[in-house]
Parts: C-alpha cells; sequence; structure tokens
C-alpha cells in the first residue's frame, strides 16, 4: 500500500520523485504592504517648511549687520515685508534684499518647537551661498550663506534634527544660478573659460545668457553638459551627494520639471545610491502622472488646486472627487504617499489669507491631513499667520503668537494627533465613494477596523445623502464614529450603505466602532 501512499502525496504535492516528502513549515513573511509602507519615513510624513532667514532671530543680529551691506538691509523682527522696486543695476527688486536676519544655529535652536507641533521633516529653503535673501540664485552650491552660518552649522542641525526624531530635507536650485556666480561672470567674461559650456551664452539670447523665466538674475545652467550633472549630482563629492553624507535626508528639486525626466531619474538613483531611503521631491507644477517615475514624488499644486476651487465653489464636490480619483489613479498611490499636499507655501499666499474664513479654511485642512500624501506645513501656519502675495506671505515667523492654547495650534495639532492615531491615513490606500453634493472617499489598510470614510461638505448648506460604502470587510451593523470629533451623533454601516448629515463646510473622519457583544465579534474572521 505504501506506493498507493506516494502516489497520492506526488499528487497533492507533498512529495517528491523517489521519496516521500515532510510538509515544510511555512516561511516567515515580511509583513504586509502596509507595515513595509510604514517602515518607510517618506510615506505620510508631516513636513514643516522654514524660511531660515524669516522663521528665528539670530542670537546677536547687531553683530551680524556687516554680513548685510548695501543695497541690502536688515530689518527689525517686527517688520513686515513690503513690496519694492526694480533695481535695474542689480537685476532684482529691492524686496530681494531685505533680511531678516535668521541662521541655521537660531533654527537649530527652535527646533524643539517644530517637533513639539508634530512634525516629522523639516523642509530648509534654500541654505547655499546666495545673494538674494531667497537664495535662488546660487553663487556657490558647496557653501552656505554667511548670514546662515557654514556647513558645520548645518551638520550641527542636521544632528539635532535626528536625535529629534526628525529629518531634513534641503531644496535644490539646479536649473539655473545666480549672476553674480563667479562661474557665470568668468563664463561670461572668457569665451574660452571651463565654464562657458555650463551655460546657454549668445546674442541671441536678452543679456547675454539664457535666464530662467525672464529673471536676469537666473542664468540657466545647460544640463546637457556633463561636467554640469558631476558637479551637482553624480559625482561622490557633488551637491545633492556631500550634503547627504553631511545629514540631509533628501532634496526638494526647485522647477524640477526643467530638468526633464531622463536628469530627475538620474539625479534621484544617484541620491538613493548615496543614502538608501532618502527623498527626491519636485516641485511639479503641472498634472504628476508620468513625472512621478523620475522622482520619489511631488509637490501637489495638482490637488491644491482641486481643493481651493472646491472651496471656492468653482468646482462641484463630485467633480472635485472624480478628479483626485483620476489623480491617485495615474500617479500610484506609492508616490503619492510619499508626495507634499500643501495649501500654502513661500510663492502663494498663506492659507489664513487665502481662505479668511475658519469653517471652509478648516475643511481643506481637515483634508489636507487625510488623503494620499505628506501634508506640508509653512512655518506660521500653526498660529495662523496671514500674507499675500510674495514678499507679503515670508514674513519674519510670529513667535509673540505661539502658544499651546492657540486656536490654530489646538486644531493642527488634532489633525497631527489623527494622522498619528490611525495608520490608514498615514499608509492606506485610497478608494473613491461616489456622492451627489459631497466629497467622500475611504482609507483602508488590510484590517476592516482600521478603515476610515471621510467626508467633506464644501456647500454652505446642509446636505444629507444615502451613500454605497464598497468596502466588502465593513459588517453589517457597524457603528461609526467620528474620530475628528465634529459630530455630536453617530453612524452606522447598513448593507454597505451610510446615511450622513453634514453641516455647511464640515468633515467628518468616521471609523468602525464595533459594540461588545459579551466576547462576541461579527469580525473574528474577518482581519
Amino acid at each position: 500500500m505504501q506506493w498507493k501512499t506516494h502516489a497520492l502525496l506526488l499528487a497533492l504535492g507533498l512529495a517528491t520523485t523517489g521519496q516521500l516528502a515532510t510538509a515544510a513549515a511555512p516561511k516567515p513573511q515580511p509583513g504586509s504592504v502596509y507595515d513595509q509602507r510604514e517602515r518607510d519615513w517618506r510615506n505620510g510624513a508631516i513636513v514643516y517648511q522654514v524660511i531660515v532667514d524669516r522663521f528665528a532671530p539670530a542670537k546677536d543680529l547687531a553683530a551680524k549687520r556687516a554680513l548685510y551691506p548695501a543695497p541690502k538691509r536688515l530689518r527689525d523682527w517686527g517688520e513686515v515685508p513690503a513690496a519694492g522696486t526694480y533695481l535695474p543695476e542689480y537685476k532684482v527688486n529691492s524686496a530681494e534684499l531685505d533680511f531678516w536676519g535668521g541662521d541655521l544655529a537660531s533654527t537649530t535652536a527652535h527646533l524643539g518647537h517644530v517637533r513639539r507641533l508634530g512634525a516629522q521633516v523639516l523642509y530648509l529653503n534654500p541654505i547655499h551661498l546666495g545673494w538674494t535673501n531667497h537664495k535662488y540664485d546660487t553663487l556657490d552650491y558647496q557653501a552656505i550663506s554667511p548670514e546662515y552660518g557654514n556647513r558645520d552649522d548645518f551638520r550641527r542641525l542636521a544632528a539635532e534634527a535626528h536625535r529629534l526624531g526628525m529629518k531634513v530635507v534641503l531644496d535644490g536650485v539646479f536649473n539655473h544660478m545666480g549672476r553674480n556666480a563667479p562661474a557665470f561672470q568668468q563664463a561670461m567674461a572668457d569665451a574660452n573659460s571651463p565654464y562657458r559650456p555650463w551655460f546657454a551664452i549668445g546674442p541671441q539670447y536678452e543679456g547675454g545668457a539664457r535666464v530662467w523665466t525672464g529673471f536676469q538674475n537666473h542664468p540657466e545652467l545647460n544640463l546637457d553638459h556633463p561636467p554640469v550633472r558631476r558637479h551637482l549630482w553624480l559625482d561622490r563629492d557633488s551637491v545633492v551627494r556631500s550634503y547627504l553624507r553631511d545629514g540631509a535626508d533628501g532634496w526638494r528639486l526647485d522647477t524640477a520639471f526643467e530638468l526633464g525626466p531622463r536628469y530627475l531619474r538620474e539625479l534621484t538613483d544617484a541620491a538613493h545610491r548615496e543614502k538608501p531611503g532618502s527623498l527626491v521631491i519636485g516641485e511639479i507644477a503641472n498634472y504628476p502622472g508620468e513625472w512621478l517615475k523620475g522622482q520619489d514624488g511631488v509637490m501637489n499644486f495638482t490637488l491644491r488646486e482641486i481643493l481651493l476651487d472646491m472651496a471656492r465653489g468653482t468646482t462641484t464636490a463630485p467633480a472635485a472627487s472624480r478628479m483626485i480619483d483620476r489623480l491617485i489613479g495615474d500617479a500610484g498611490i506609492e508616490p503619492m504617499l510619499k508626495s507634499w499636499t500643501l495649501l500654502d507655501n513661500h510663492d502663494v499666499p498663506r492659507i489664513a489669507t487665502q481662505v479668511p474664513d475658519e469653517a471652509p479654511r478648516r475643511m481643506l485642512q481637515a483634508l489636507q491631513f487625510t488623503l494620499p500624501g505628506s501634508p506640508n506645513l509653512y512655518y506660521g501656519a500653526e498660529v495662523g499667520m496671514t500674507g499675500g502675495a510674495d514678499p507679503a506671505n515670508r514674513g519674519p515667523m510670529r513667535w509673540d503668537l505661539v502658544a499651546d492654547q492657540h486656536p490654530e495650534t489646538v486644531w493642527l495639532r488634532k489633525l497631527i494627533d489623527l494622522r498619528a492615531q490611525h495608520r490608514a491615513l498615514r499608509v492606506g490606500d485610497f478608494r473613491r465613494i461616489d456622492a451627489e453634493q459631497l466629497l467622500a472617499f475611504e482609507r483602508h489598510t488590510d484590517k476592516a477596523l482600521e478603515t476610515l470614510v471621510i467626508i467633506a461638505n464644501p456647500s454652505r448648506q446642509t446636505v444629507r445623502e444615502r451613500l454605497l460604502v464598497p468596502n466588502p470587510w465593513l459588517m453589517d451593523g457597524t457603528p461609526l464614529r467620528d474620530v475628528l470629533g465634529a459630530a455630536p451623533v453617530g453612524f452606522g454601516i447598513n448593507h454597505g450603505l451610510l446615511s450622513v448629515e453634514l453641516p455647511p463646510q464640515s468633515v467628518l473622519v468616521l471609523q468602525p466602532q464595533p459594540q461588545p457583544m459579551g466576547g462576541y465579534s461579527r469580525y473574528k474572521n474577518v482581519r
């Protein structure tokens, strides 16, 4: 009978030719995709953006005055930025030469504030040697602007951020340099200069060289010239790689679309080789789509516009829902989780100015923290700083308003805590929920009870709807609780359907809350 047993085991795949097989022990699994996403700090991290000059006053501003020779001006911390006039001899606006005196040491001293708020990533606007206050006109990438300090000051900042459990992302301005850069000055003066092919120079260009978007202070680099790319990101001592070794954890790339997809991929690969797990985020003003093949994520301007249009009433909630679903579907959830979800930054008016009414602003911020991505907070949002177009949106940090009980601080901490408590918001998948008047979606993982249903009413009237929630693992009769805390009543799933009533310009964040039934659970055989 042994041969019959052997044949049967072969048929079942439990024996090998010539011998009986014993059942092999199952191999340990590496964890779910959601576990893997959680181990990657880039997914769903909360980013806090800082302009070093404007974030915290230096310890002794008076001692630094020599670093701001005319036509530069060192302003008092309490002054508000004002529009300037164009200075043709310098090819900049006078507002670009107004400084407030912050530096890397003062930023380092205030990292505790950033960490207490709950941010996990510090993003610094350019710190490289530049002539203007914004530093997007680099003179030397390997040097820090003396108003900010030096490379050792940056290393100390990075070390302190890491000690506090935060990562550091730098701003890489690799499409152009500054007109005052010695390399550019030499290239313009000498046709035989080794720097001549670093730029596009010729009489066909206004001012003698190709410049970014018509700004004469920003001569563009010729990235097709290999020595330029070797200097910026390919060589071991390149800008990208050396700052990663100094303690940076990633790069945000200014005007990343100017680099093109091939060079973006080359730069991202170089960063990952130097520091596995580092982050490369592109400032892509276009629809993200194919751009995400060249970098880890983008600054999600498309999502920002969709949300703002919905809040303004120029896009309906169902239309916004379809747009967001298409955007995430085209991008893919993995790069979308790493992309930065912003409502404002140094290039656009502050959110408190764009949306002065509290209800729609808080609705937008709730969506910023519940949609897939990494929320990007611009310094001062936690105290409701206002400011219109540049330079008004770049005012010095209002430390006089900082208080644990400031309403904006309390609200943002609530949203930050919400993400900390709910894995689905950090690394979960996205699923759209059809609605006639509302924006509704799910964030879910592989565990049914981690599911969150987010519903927003951007209109100015109360909306009642019955929604189909297409999640087969949410058991019939499961109560749902608003974990954002706005709704005073409970909700429940009935045969996959959910009835809701939302006040104007409000958001629900609903989580399943099975009631105890004497030890019985409908979820006993469902994760």
